[in-house]
C-alpha cells in the first residue's frame, strides 16, 4: 500500500465496493440453450419465436391482455405518444428521469410540470386541475420507485377533461394494488427492462396495450409502419426488441420471483436498522397489495447531522455508490427551466424531495454485511 496516501484514501481502498444497483443475472449456463437455438434457426429479430414467447409469458405473468416489446423504454414512450397521436401540451411530473419530458419534445409536445405528493412523489392530483388549458391533451404520471400513482383520482380528472393517460411505469414492473396489475390504469402504460430495473432483458422496455387493434398499431409504429412487405400505413421507429434480449428475459422471468423476495427482504432490513436513525426518513409504502421494491430512497431531513450531499460524498469515500435519484429535477435541465411550470416555485414539494433524496443500495446478491455497513455509515454521523 502506498505509505504516501492519506489514511481516509487508504482505508478507501480496501473497502468492497456497493452499486446503488447491479443487474440481476440468471445462471450463464441456463442461457447457453437459448444461444444455441437462435444460432440454429438464425432468426434475430422482426418478432422471431423467441420475441413472441416473451410477449405471452410477460401478459401472462404481469396480468395483463396485450403488450409489445420494445428494444427499451424510451423508444415505447415515444412511441406510446404516437400511437395515441397526442399533441399540444401533456401533463407530467418535474420527478423523474429525463426520458420521461424527452419522449415529449421528441413528439414536439409542451411539457407541462405539476408538483409530486408528498409521501409518494408521484404527480399530485389535486395539482393537475389548475394545470389544464384548452391544449391540454392528456398526463404522463410517473409511478415513481414503483409506487402506484392515485391511479382513480387521476383517471377522474382525465375523464372530465377528456384526456388521455399514459403511464410511464418504468419503475412498476409486477406491481400490483386491490384491483389488481397497476399496468391496466390510463390508456397506455410504459415499461423498462433495463439493465437496472428488477426485471431486464440487458436492455428493453413494452407498452401494455388495452386491447389488439392498439397493440397492432404500435407493432406497426415500431416496425417503420410496415403492415407487410409493400404496405406502410405510418412514419414507424425501428424499436424491435432482438431474440438474444427476448431470449434473455425469458430465462430472467423463470428467477424473477426470487429476485423480488430478496428485494423484499433488504427493504425490510433496511427498515429495522433505519427505524431510529434521528433526520432519515423512508418513504412510505402506497397501498401496493404487491410491492416490487425496485428502489430504497431515503430523505435526509434538516434534524440530521449532514446535508444529503454530505453523506452522498461519506459514501463515497467509502466506496458506496448511493445515488442522488431524483436529482436535478427534469425542470432544472436547460431545454425546460424557461418553462413557465419549470419555476421552483411551482413545484416546492419535488424541490424539497430533490435536495433531500438519496437511494441506498438494493439488489438480490446484497449482503446482509453489506446493508449493515451502509446503515453503519449513516448511523455514524
Amino acid at each position: 500500500m502506498n505509505a504516501s496516501l492519506p489514511a481516509k484514501a487508504v482505508a478507501a481502498l480496501t473497502e468492497e465496493t456497493i452499486f446503488v444497483t447491479q443487474p440481476h443475472l440468471a445462471p450463464l449456463d441456463e442461457f447457453i440453450p437459448y444461444l444455441r437455438r437462435i444460432w440454429d434457426s438464425r432468426v434475430l429479430t422482426n418478432g422471431g419465436p423467441f420475441h413472441q414467447q416473451l410477449e405471452k409469458a410477460l401478459c401472462e405473468y404481469l396480468g395483463v391482455q396485450h403488450l409489445a416489446l420494445f428494444a427499451n423504454g424510451t423508444l415505447a414512450l415515444v412511441t406510446a405518444l404516437q400511437a395515441l397521436r397526442i399533441t399540444g401540451e401533456v401533463i407530467t411530473t418535474p420527478y423523474s428521469f429525463a426520458a420521461t419530458a424527452h419522449s415529449l419534445l421528441w413528439n414536439g409536445i409542451k411539457p407541462v410540470f405539476v408538483d409530486v405528493d408528498a409521501d409518494t412523489l408521484n404527480l399530485d392530483p389535486a395539482r393537475i386541475e389548475a394545470a389544464i388549458t384548452p391544449q391540454t391533451t392528456a398526463i404522463m404520471p410517473v409511478h415513481c420507485y414503483g409506487h402506484p400513482c392515485d391511479v382513480d383520482a387521476i383517471q377522474k380528472l382525465a375523464d372530465n377533461y377528456n384526456l388521455r393517460v399514459i403511464y410511464d411505469a418504468a419503475h412498476a414492473f409486477g406491481v400490483e394494488t386491490e384491483s389488481g396489475s397497476v399496468l391496466q390504469h390510463g390508456d397506455l402504460a410504459v415499461l423498462s427492462f433495463h439493465a437496472t430495473k428488477v426485471f431486464n432483458t440487458f436492455e428493453g422496455g413494452a407498452i401494455i396495450c388495452p386491447d389488439a387493434k392498439t397493440k397492432q398499431r404500435i407493432d406497426h409504429l415500431k416496425n417503420f409502419g410496415f403492415v407487410d412487405e409493400v404496405t406502410v400505413v405510418a412514419p414507424g421507429i425501428n424499436g424491435k426488441m432482438s431474440e438474444i434480449n427476448a431470449a434473455f428475459g425469458l430465462l430472467q422471468l423463470q428467477h424473477i420471483d426470487a429476485a423480488l423476495a430478496r428485494r423484499k427482504e433488504i427493504d425490510a432490513q433496511y427498515r429495522e436498522l433505519l427505524r431510529d436513525v434521528p433526520g432519515i426518513r423512508c418513504l412510505p409504502d402506497a397501498g401496493e397489495k404487491r410491492a416490487n421494491y425496485a428502489y430504497f430512497p431515503v430523505l435526509v431531513e434538516p434534524d440530521y447531522p449532514l446535508s444529503r450531499d454530505a453523506l452522498y460524498q461519506k459514501f463515497r469515500d467509502h466506496n458506496i455508490y448511493a445515488r442522488r435519484y431524483f436529482y436535478p429535477l427534469i425542470s432544472d435541465f436547460p431545454m425546460y427551466r424557461g418553462l413557465p411550470s419549470a419555476a421552483r416555485g411551482n413545484l416546492p414539494v419535488a424541490a424539497a424531495a430533490s435536495a433531500k433524496v438519496l437511494c441506498l443500495p438494493i439488489y438480490p446478491t446484497l449482503t446482509s454485511d453489506n446493508i449493515e455497513r451502509v446503515v453503519g455509515l449513516i448511523a455514524d454521523s
